[in-house]
């Protein structure tokens, strides 16, 4: 069973899943209330740009652990996890499934994102270009990789409400690693490189590569924050190569744990 074949099975478990509006609806809601709310205020809308970025990577702990606690709960009633365990290959369809899961959550941020930057274009407001946004999208994206794979074992092991509740407290360790909601917004101050102790947690990683290319972009364009360009690059590197090796060890740990796991009975 390749993985190719593997993705196109979980495809169409996933067909009619719940989980595919509730990212859509998300991206909308999000995307538009933010974007009126910076359309109308008098924020400077770079750093407002970036608050929103950094407001999403902050809750992609939570709501990847939404997402995998609520898939592996529909799973268990609907099959008992035969779709995953009875595959000829356990690593091959868990990981199938967990790229699905990921590539619907950087499809919600890339959507978020658009609409958010459309709606700041349509009341004449000043965005960073596309490049910038896209760069956001990305540093998001390679960011979260290790929280689903995290998250994913956690709902498998402990059940939807546990991986909920530790994408929950990510959600604050993630805010603690930029100073607070909104701390640069309201400081003028680039977060993104100050690296305190909780930027080096896995729940943070997704908040700082997605808020650094903003950060570069307004450092860029100010000459305040000249000094500012190679912090967020050497940054970058940092989190880059904590969250490519954190990826590596956790999916690592996930392919040998999987071929042993037995899923046990719970009363959620």
């Amino acid at each position: 069973m390749t993985f190719v074949r593997a993705l196109k099975a979980q495809m169409l478990c996933l067909r009619h899943s719940a989980l595919v509006p509730l990212h859509l609806v998300c991206a909308l809601v999000a995307g538009l209330a933010c974007g009126l709310y910076f359309a109308v205020s008098p924020w400077n809308i770079t750093l407002g740009f970036d608050a929103f970025v950094q407001l999403l990577g902050a809750l992609m702990p939570l709501m990847a652990g939404i997402v995998c606690g609520l898939d592996v709960n529909a799973e268990e009633e609907a099959t008992k996890l035969s779709g995953l365990l009875s595959a000829v290959s356990r690593q091959q369809a868990l990981f199938a499934r967990i790229a699905l899961l990921w590539l619907m959550g950087v499809g919600t941020l890339a959507v978020t994102i658009v609409i958010f930057a459309l709606v700041l274009l349509v009341a004449a407001r000043d965005v960073p270009e596309v490049s910038v946004w896209l760069a956001g999208i990305g540093g998001l994206a390679l960011g979260s990789i290790p929280l689903y794979l995290m998250l994913y074992t956690t709902a498998l092991q402990w059940g939807r409400n546990a991986a909920i509740s530790i994408g929950a407290l990510g959600l604050i360790l993630a805010f603690f690693s930029v100073g607070g909601l909104a701390y640069g917004l309201m400081t003028g101050e680039l977060t993104a490189t100050a690296l305190n102790m909780f930027a080096y947690l896995p729940t943070s990683w997704a908040i700082i590569l997605g808020s650094a290319p903003i950060e570069w972009a307004v450092a860029a364009g100010a000459a305040s924050f000249t000094d500012t360009l190679d912090a967020v690059i050497s940054t970058v590197q940092l989190m880059m190569g904590l969250c490519m090796i954190g990826s590596a060890l956790f999916a690592g740990s996930m392919a040998i744990w999987i071929s042993r796991f037995e899923p046990t009975q719970r009363g959620e």
